[in-house]
């Protein structure tokens, strides 16, 4: 019994140590953002990276998400006589939640397993230590960049996202199943309100910061190697997109 209750005590310290780790580096990253500000061309080229280049998996997965709730809506507000609500229950849907979460889980698939694998290599590859060696910041060019280059990508993927999924509502209930147009925009226009653009937004950049952290912290500090690259990159797309669930959780709560 006593060693067992050691091996739990154990197991909570390193996860407490490892938590109080991930804040310095957050904390430190952020710090050469602003004390050591990154070139235009380095951020230019990591919002490339993980915005322009992930915009295809971005319009196809928001486009088959509206029409989801484009179809699934209908019938459920069929139910009641509603049908012209439907652009409303497609517009707040996406704005509100769908938008931002999914997003930004499609970015952590796509960009922050890539993220973590290109620093873990490096860091196994000790390329990092050569950067130390020679006096040079890692942070500045290997984690500021795609810190600030997720701030601004994310929200710009989940406009896209939200303006896709729209359309893609649009697509099946007023094509497909022949909800009135005027409707399905009107009372959109009627119903939803700036509060709910901004909330998504919010939302969206602070994605961008869990997953640029999350990413960039498993990579610096992967295993040693091939295996060790492996598993930094499974956990951290793993623990991003539960962060990202977690987080918009509370952060739906305050905003409401």
């Amino acid at each position: 019994m006593t060693h067992v209750i050691q091996r739990l005590g154990a197991w909570t310290i390193a996860r407490v140590a490892d938590l109080g780790r991930m804040l310095n580096f957050l904390l430190y990253a952020v710090y050469v953002c602003v004390a050591d500000p990154v070139r235009p061309r380095h951020i230019i080229k990591q919002i490339s990276f993980i915005g322009a280049k992930s915009s295809f998996v971005i319009v196809l997965t928001a486009g088959f998400t509206g029409m989801v709730l484009g179809l699934q809506g209908y019938y459920t507000l069929t139910k009641f006589g509603s049908e012209g609500m439907l652009g409303v229950a497609v517009a707040l849907s996406l704005i509100r939640e769908l938008g931002p979460v999914l997003s930004a889980l499609m970015v952590t698939g796509r960009a922050g397993s890539a993220i973590t694998a290109e620093i873990g290599i490096m860091r196994i590859s000790e390329q990092i230590d050569a950067l130390e060696t020679m006096a040079l910041e890692p942070f500045k060019y290997l984690v500021s960049p795609k810190l600030i280059a997720s701030l601004l990508a994310l929200p710009l993927l989940c406009a896209i996202f939200d303006l896709v999924g729209i359309w893609g509502g649009y697509l099946v209930g007023v094509r497909l199943l022949g909800v009135n147009p005027g409707a399905y925009f009107g009372e959109m226009k009627n119903s939803v309100e700036w509060q709910d653009v901004y909330s998504g937004m919010i939302k969206s950049l602070s994605f961008g910061v869990i997953i640029a952290w999350v990413c960039c912290y498993k990579g610096y500090y992967t295993g040693h190697g091939a295996e060790g690259v492996s598993r930094a990159t499974t956990g951290a797309v793993v623990l991003s997109s539960v962060l990202i669930l977690i987080w918009d959780y509370f952060i739906t709560s305050v905003l409401l």
